[in-house]
């Protein structure tokens, strides 16, 4: 029940007190206390949820809360009820909660403006998370409509939003995404690497949050295009005249038998998961001797040079640690080549046998015995048995998992392709079937490589086709497939390898980026993660096209 004025009054005043004093390291909570925290944090959650009827905890319970609050570290701009990404998100539902339970919508509004010169920017990200718990953001009858809904809230949908959330006006532009983090899923290199902290490459959904754009933190059940609908799975209907999906691809660690379990072990770990990232520089430091095992898998990926980049950065570590002698370091590929573009593929099996990095081609992983320590690995060529399979004992072992596209989009027959992947025009973006939908990043079946640079070379090619779209003429713009991979080959050196969908060069720097370089390892270290949070998202940033015809004199495309 929501509170009465006085209530609220009283509640705002208390509220007031908490974000404005409470800004010292107090006493640690209990187990007890953060156990309450988090139950009062699922029953917000379960009831409070967009497009259902609001039931507020007792006021008590809120008050309680607030007791809670005051017991805990609470400095800003990093509310934390323990010390990981979960538990901080805990914080803010709960103070979004409150703040939208307490205070009226006059008095939201006022509080809002105040923010801008007060504890900004971690009280306007709550006023803004409070937005999904606020009474504009109650249902009516469990539908929505608006005019553009982009489906996913990873790098291509963020900045998908941005772009047009600015245009079209408060309200018009709606992100539905369930997570409370967005992740820069390019910075586990450096990670795994022992080069960055995982905190580097995660903000508060909230923060990237397009601030005109509505934000529904649910997830797609199925698509209905030829209803222009989208069907959530809290049951929510979220009609639309145009679509944008952006739901990235989904890493599968069930598909290699014994993988999960094997990486509750200390020895098996992956850089393609913000939960296993952190395991990989850990198993490095305690690879002392024997094999250290690279896979690649035999699906498509997202940023297939990821998988070599680790090797070569456990290579660069074991030298460094005077251990590399000891270590025997395999690539196993079910891939015919080592690279899917000839001019860097050359320049990197010249690193491979300068370092003694053996590449085994056409081996697939399918089983991991964690047990005994052993990776099973199918040979695609072999001619007497097609199941035939080999085995390797390891003391190390980093799996680039299975990936498949989001099982949402194959809820209709017309909307993907046969491999699940949303079906659209290779160069346009367009959907092949329905015009008003269009298709960015690594859900789509545009046959380049899945990266984030190919989503803002995509960027902006969706954004000129769906304008004309809008404006009733047709999509003409091309996507020519650029896409880029930094190869990170030691502790200082990389490889900038730029290519199109043809597996041809398409090199922004007038000089030969198939060497490794230093300034490309800075690149890729600092420059590209400042420009991912301060332009991509922003949708100020499309690719170096405009940099690239600079650099060649206006020769190059």
């Amino acid at each position: 029940m929501v509170p009465t004025f006085p209530l609220r009054f009283a509640l705002l005043v208390q509220q007031a007190a908490l974000l404005l004093f409470v800004t010292v390291r107090c006493a640690a909570m209990t187990d007890e206390e953060r156990a309450a925290i988090v139950r009062l944090h699922n029953q917000i959650r379960n009831s409070v949820a967009m497009g259902k009827e609001k039931k507020w905890p007792p006021a008590a319970d809120m008050q309680q809360m607030c007791f809670f609050l005051f017991r805990f570290s609470f400095r800003f701009p990093r509310a934390r009820v323990g010390g990981s990404c979960e538990d901080s998100a805990v914080t803010r539902t709960l103070l979004a909660a409150f703040v939208a339970s307490s205070w009226s919508s006059a008095a939201y509004s006022w509080i809002r403006r105040l923010s801008r010169w007060s504890l900004a920017p971690a009280l306007r990200r709550i006023l803004r998370e409070a937005r999904l718990y606020s009474t504009k953001a109650a249902a009516d009858g469990g539908a929505k409509s608006y005019k553009l809904l982009v489906v996913g809230g990873g790098s291509g949908g963020i900045a998908t939003a941005a772009k047009f959330a600015s245009k079209l006006g408060k309200g018009q532009v709606c992100v539905l995404e369930p997570r409370d983090a967005h992740c820069y899923q390019p910075l586990w290199t450096l990670v795994g690497g022992g080069i960055k902290q995982v905190s580097d490459s995660v903000r508060p959904m909230a923060d990237v949050m397009p601030r005109q754009a509505e934000w529904i933190q649910d997830a797609a059940e199925a698509f209905v295009p030829q209803e222009n609908t989208v069907v959530t799975k809290q049951g929510i209907k979220i009609k639309y005249d145009f679509l944008v999906v952006a739901m990235g691809i989904e890493v599968r660690f069930d598909l290699v038998d014994g993988l999960v379990e094997g990486l509750e072990t200390p020895y098996v770990c992956s850089n393609y998961s913000y939960d296993t990232v952190t395991k990989t520089y850990q198993a490095m430091q305690g690879l002392k001797e024997g094999n250290a095992i690279f896979t690649y898998p035999a699906t498509p990926v997202k940023c297939p040079g990821a998988a070599q980049k680790v090797m070569y950065l456990t290579d660069a570590h074991l030298r460094k640690a005077g251990r590399r002698d000891k270590v025997k370091i395999m690539f196993n590929t079910p891939l015919g080549v080592l690279f899917g573009v000839p001019k860097y593929a050359d320049a990197l099996w010249e690193v491979v046998k300068e370092r003694g990095i053996a590449v085994n081609l056409r081996h697939e992983l399918v089983q991991v015995r964690p047990a005994r320590r052993e990776a099973v690995f199918r040979l695609l060529d072999s001619k007497d048995d097609p199941k035939e399979t080999v085995t390797f004992k390891y003391n190390m072992l980093h799996v680039t998992p299975p990936m498949t596209a989001p099982a949402a989009l194959k809820t209709g027959p017309t909307f993907a392709d046969a491999a699940g992947f949303l079906d659209v025009d290779s160069e346009t973006l367009q959907h092949k079937r329905y015009p008003n939908v269009f298709g960015i990043g690594d859900c789509t079946n545009v046959p380049t490589s899945k990266t984030a640079a190919a989503v803002a070379g995509e960027l902006g090619i969706l954004r000129k086709n769906l304008t004309r779209v809008m404006e009733g003429k047709e999509a003409s713009n091309k996507y020519n497939g650029y896409t880029s991979c930094p190869l990170v080959t030691s502790y200082s050196k990389c490889i900038l390898a730029e290519f199109d969908s043809k597996a041809e060069p398409l090199e922004t720097f007038p000089f030969n980026q198939a060497k490794e370089r230093r300034s490309m390892f800075y690149l890729k270290r600092d420059m590209l993660p400042f420009i991912y949070w301060t332009l991509f998202l922003r949708g100020y940033w499309e690719g170096p096209s405009i940099f690239r015809k600079a650099m060649h004199l206006g020769f190059s495309r």
